[in-house]
């Protein structure tokens, strides 16, 4: 009977690219896990170079400093005596990149390799390579089962442990392999980005994947934003019956510890938030480490009295603290009393720089200048859109004189069937709510309120939503009503169900129509759109690539 084995899970945030400094990371893990008394640390999938590299995986010199640092981390385990540390990175291929103008063979593999005493001790290579929704492996990595490398087992400590990387713990092979080998435990690396009940499947898969086996499983995940994406931790362990060991907090760095003992896993299990809290924090990641990762000393937000620039304004400031965001409301002449006043007041209430400016003279100007053009034309969207450009326009510039960064208010459902407008509320870097839903970004702000003080006035949320454009605009006005609009586009764009099918489920035929024609119609301004923060299993972003010019609707 082996002595039992003590094992650490490193839910580290990590920086694509920045080798160095995540190699540094690990290597700190590494002597926090051994003070622990700690056998065998875990880090996640590419834990060593990022998720997801992309291009820089087809660059050979990139490949070269992962194998150097790579090399340096197991050289710093020599003072760490009896631990092995599981690191994620990639490695070039046999033979090299081959990669011409017209044609490229995938570059590398994707590896878990196991570090001790100044050495690599074993190496696997993963073996599924997933190729839908974000993912794109097959353009970067060889499967280890396409290169002749079969399971990988370790011993630790008297433990035979078996390695997996994310993807192969969904399928039967790579474990049911390892198990043959003799695994005793699966060590799985991931870097599994989050969407709403991700954290509910990867446990109840690997639940599934440990009964198979026969094998308590331990699941060590990336925590952290990079771009669109965004990384939930809450890192885990089952039993060999499936049944929940462990389980790490969620969106936070944590080194979780937990023992096997005579085939049992033992550790402390974090509870896993309500819904609307997962998504905030999920928010409120991808915005800090959005500018934090790329060196902004701050956001910029327009701030118009309604929900959307509102619950951004929230967001970034619990993101970034209320010192380094900065709210410029632009009146128009449009613009009711009550948005401002709201705007005003919760300014105040987050203690955020508040500036009003108003664009009523640039806005004569624009139209005194264009009169002749448009003589006898009657007012319109152009009348509109002049507006959110000259808005645009304001910010950018203060993002250029002062650095911040425009944080887009848009969500889900206007960029959707384009109710915004290119190069004016759709002009900044980073689009917060991009992937939110109107009906949930209401949810999220009267969670957000319910947490403690009320910082979202209760006007912004009950007033009916206006792009306040023309007099008395209401949103409905040009679209369904907001539940209708989401369900229809959740069916279309989520679920891929045809119009047919919609509109079987009770849905009216010309809401159908309308939705869905202008999901089609508006593909061109969502390929211009900011990179926004993904929240869901298939948001407007690396999961979503449909032609702009094409004939067919579904």
């Amino acid at each position: 009977m082996p002595s039992p084995l003590k094992i650490a899970l490193a839910q580290i945030n990590v920086v694509v690219g920045d080798l160095g400094g995540n190699a540094d990371r690990i290597i700190a893990q590494a002597r926090a896990a051994h003070a622990a008394g700690v056998d065998l640390l875990v880090t996640p999938e590419l834990a060593l170079c990022g998720y997801p590299p992309e291009d820089l995986l087809l660059r050979p010199a990139f490949l070269a400093a992962c194998e150097e640092q790579l090399a340096r981390i197991a050289t710093a385990l020599v003072a760490l005596p009896g631990l092995h540390v599981v690191v994620g990175h990639p490695r070039e291929r046999a033979g090299g990149v081959a990669r011409e103008r017209s044609w490229s063979l995938p570059p590398c593999l994707n590896m878990a390799s196991v570090l001790a005493d100044g050495q690599v001790k074993a190496s696997y290579a993963k073996r599924e390579l997933p190729n839908y929704q974000v993912f794109d492996e097959r353009r970067y990595f060889y499967s280890g089962r396409d290169a002749g490398l079969g399971a990988v087992v370790v011993d630790v400590k008297g433990t035979r442990v078996g390695l997996l990387i994310c993807e192969d713990a969904w399928f039967d092979e790579p474990a049911a392999a390892a198990q043959a080998a003799g695994a005793e435990l699966l060590c799985v690396i991931n870097a599994s980005p989050f969407h709403i009940g991700k954290v509910e499947e990867r446990e109840a898969r690997m639940a599934e994947r440990a009964r198979a086996a026969g094998l308590p499983l331990v699941y060590a995940h990336l925590v952290g934003g990079q771009d669109e994406m965004v990384f939930d931790g809450a890192s885990f362990a089952v039993q060999a019956d499936g049944t929940l060991a462990a389980r790490a907090p969620m969106f936070e760095e944590a080194l979780a510890l937990l023992t096997l003992d005579a085939g049992r896993l033992r550790g402390e299990i974090a509870p896993v938030p309500e819904m609307e809290a997962q998504v905030w924090q999920a928010l409120v990641c991808g915005v800090r480490d959005y500018l934090g990762k790329n060196g902004f000393p701050g956001a910029l937000i327009g701030l118009s009295g309604g929900i959307d620039s509102a619950l951004v304004l929230a967001v970034a400031v619990d993101a970034l603290g209320a010192d380094k965001v900065r709210a410029v409301m632009m009146p128009s002449p449009y613009t009711a009393d009550i948005s401002w006043i709201d705007a005003r007041d919760m300014a105040e209430r987050l203690s955020v720089r508040y500036d009003e400016m108003s664009i009523v003279p640039m806005f004569d100007a624009f139209n005194a200048t264009l009169a002749g053009e448009f003589k006898g034309l009657p007012l319109d969207a152009t009348e509109e859109n002049i507006q959110a450009r000259i808005r645009g326009t304001l910010l950018m510039a203060l993002s250029n004189k002062f650095g911040s960064i425009v944080l887009t208010t848009g969500n889900k459902s206007e960029m959707a069937t384009g109710y915004c407008t290119l190069y004016g509320d759709m002009a900044g870097g980073f689009a917060v709510i991009k992937d939110v839903a109107k009906t949930l970004v209401f949810r999220l702000a009267r969670w957000r309120n319910a947490q403690g003080a009320e910082i979202i006035p209760e006007r912004i949320i009950t007033r009916p939503p206006s792009a306040e454009l023309r007099p008395d605009q209401k949103d409905e006005d040009s679209l369904p009503p907001y539940p209708v609009l989401d369900a229809i586009l959740a069916r279309y764009m989520e679920q891929d169900e045809s119009i047919a099918e919609i509109i079987a489920a009770g849905f009216k035929p010309e809401d159908v129509e309308r939705v869905t024609r202008l999901i089609k119609i508006n593909e061109y301004k969502r390929r211009q759109a900011p990179v926004g923060i993904r929240i869901t299993h298939r948001g407007f972003g690396r999961d979503w690539r449909y032609p702009i010019t094409s004939k067919f609707r579904a």
